[in-house]
C-alpha cells in the first residue's frame, strides 16, 4: 500500500492565499457597497497575501486605486476621514437596523452599541494623513552638509 505525504507548507500557502483572494474580493465589494468597509477587508488581504504569495502581497500594496490606504495604515497607522465616516456611518446603520429589528433595549443591541463606541473612539483616535515631513534639516546640494533651515529667525 502506498503512503500518501502531505506537505502542510503548502496546504498552509493555500489557505493564506484563500484568505487573500476572500479579502480582496470583500474589499473590491466594499469600494461600490455603501456600508460597507473596504480597507478592512484589503488590510485582510494584504496580511493573507504577505503570508502565501509575496508577489500578490506587492501587488495590492503598491496598486494605484487599492494601495494608498494600506500603506498609510503601515506606515503612519493613518485612516483617511472618508475612511473614517464610513465606519461612523456603517456603525450607526448597524445599530439603528438591529435596533429596529430587536427592540432598542434588547440586550444584542446594546452589547453591539458598547462595542461600536469602542471601536468608533479607536477609529476616531488615528491620524486621518500621514504626518508631513521633517523640513527642519536640509541638506543643500550647494553646501554638502545638513544645517537648519531659516537658522536666523
Amino acid at each position: 500500500m502506498s503512503k500518501i505525504t502531505i506537505n502542510h507548507a503548502i496546504i498552509a500557502k493555500a489557505l493564506w492565499l484563500a484568505l487573500g483572494f476572500a479579502g480582496l474580493g470583500l474589499g473590491v465589494i466594499g469600494v461600490f457597497v455603501p456600508g460597507m468597509p473596504s480597507t478592512v477587508f484589503l488590510l485582510i488581504a494584504l496580511w493573507g497575501f504577505s503570508r502565501g504569495s509575496q508577489r500578490f502581497h506587492d501587488w495590492l500594496y503598491n496598486h494605484p486605486r487599492l494601495g494608498p490606504p494600506l500603506r498609510a495604515w503601515h506606515e503612519h497607522r493613518a485612516i483617511p476621514l472618508s475612511a473614517k465616516l464610513a465606519a461612523f456611518f456603517g456603525m450607526s446603520l448597524g445599530y439603528v437596523g438591529l435596533s429596529v429589528m430587536m427592540g432598542p433595549f434588547a440586550i444584542i443591541p446594546l452589547i453591539y452599541a458598547a462595542v461600536n463606541i469602542l471601536a468608533a473612539l479607536y477609529v476616531g483616535s488615528r491620524p486621518s494623513r500621514a504626518p508631513a515631513p521633517d523640513t527642519s534639516l536640509v541638506r543643500p546640494a550647494s553646501l554638502g552638509v545638513a544645517h537648519r533651515a531659516f537658522p536666523y529667525r
